[in-house]
């Protein structure tokens, strides 16, 4: 996500300056150094004196850097803690109370739901994984200091230079193509999908409307793309249809995550994600035909 908001950010006339550890030995960040407007720091978000150093000269903080994901933190539980709440609530500390903070947050924190009401950011929060807790905590301890605005991302989908193959619609497109066949458990739970630039515009507009937006937190998603896997993977097939569906009694989402999400409080703030889930997938489409050899794969 970072490359795209920075790409956005630095569009819309901002000022960024990048803090990472280049964990994942990425190179996404190279076709953006040109730009006179952004500044490169390899660091960490732990380290509290290059914190203290790099807020003095920043008016908004977009904490992005996390353990994402119910598996990937459940592998390293102390690091995902570390990361998603510890660094976040360091963060919150530092700053100063006229500094903004927009936090990308999940909107599985929503939990288990099989009801077919909507997910409003009134609906009590359940998070049961590790990693939907060390969000909905860090979101809590901003949401409590001033100049604060959370972000409830629904499930991204879309191309960036740093792919996530692991979310969602990226996934059931993706094995559409490469495999030709896919096995879905849980068909009918539902989850909310958005388009990863269309999340990087819903930052820049948070900053630029921070005014009436600071102290409550906005699910951000599609009205238009409340879908069960099911119906996400008949989606792709109008696209791929040779993809062969598989529905398995057999496995078990570790959020458990089955709801429907409204959007409204975002749209009254004046945003409203306007990349369809049709749109996605075909970018997507287009995205794998340049995947077809990959680091691990001789042929």
């Amino acid at each position: 996500m970072g490359s795209v908001l920075c790409e956005h950010l630095l569009q819309a006339g901002y000022q960024v300056t990048i803090v990472d550890n280049l964990t994942h030995g990425q190179q996404s960040l190279f076709h953006l150094l040109a730009h006179t407007g952004v500044e490169f720091v390899f660091g960490d978000v732990r380290d509290d004196r290059l914190l203290r150093r790099l807020l003095k000269s920043v008016d908004v903080v977009i904490p992005l850097a996390a353990i994402v994901g119910a598996r990937a933190c459940d592998r390293d539980p102390w690091l995902a803690r570390a990361i998603n709440f510890e660094a976040v609530a360091l963060l919150n500390q530092l700053r100063s109370p006229r500094q903004l903070v927009v936090f990308a947050t999940t909107n599985s924190g929503y939990g288990t739901r099989t009801d077919e009401s909507y997910c409003t950011e009134d609906t009590p929060l359940e998070p049961i994984s590790l990693y939907g807790r060390t969000k909905v905590e860090a979101e809590t301890v901003l949401l409590q200091t001033p100049d604060s605005i959370s972000l409830r991302l629904a499930t991204v989908f879309g191309l960036s230079p740093r792919m996530r193959i692991d979310l969602l619609v990226n996934y059931f497109v993706h094995a559409a193509v490469t495999d030709g066949y896919i096995v879905i458990f849980e068909k009918d739970f539902k989850r909310n999908y958005v388009h990863i630039r269309d999340v990087a515009d819903c930052f820049v507009h948070c900053i630029e409307h921070a005014e009436h937006m600071v102290g409550r937190p906005y699910n951000v998603g599609l009205d238009s793309a409340n879908l069960s896997k099911e119906e996400l993977a008949l989606r792709v097939k109008q696209y791929v249809p040779n993809f062969y569906i598989h529905f398995s009694d057999i496995g078990t989402d570790p959020d458990r995550r089955n709801y429907i999400v409204s959007n409204q409080r975002l749209r009254e703030a004046g945003f409203e994600a306007r990349r369809t889930l049709d749109e996605g997938i075909q970018e997507l489409l287009k995205g794998y035909r340049m995947m077809i050899r990959t680091q691990f794969q001789n042929v």
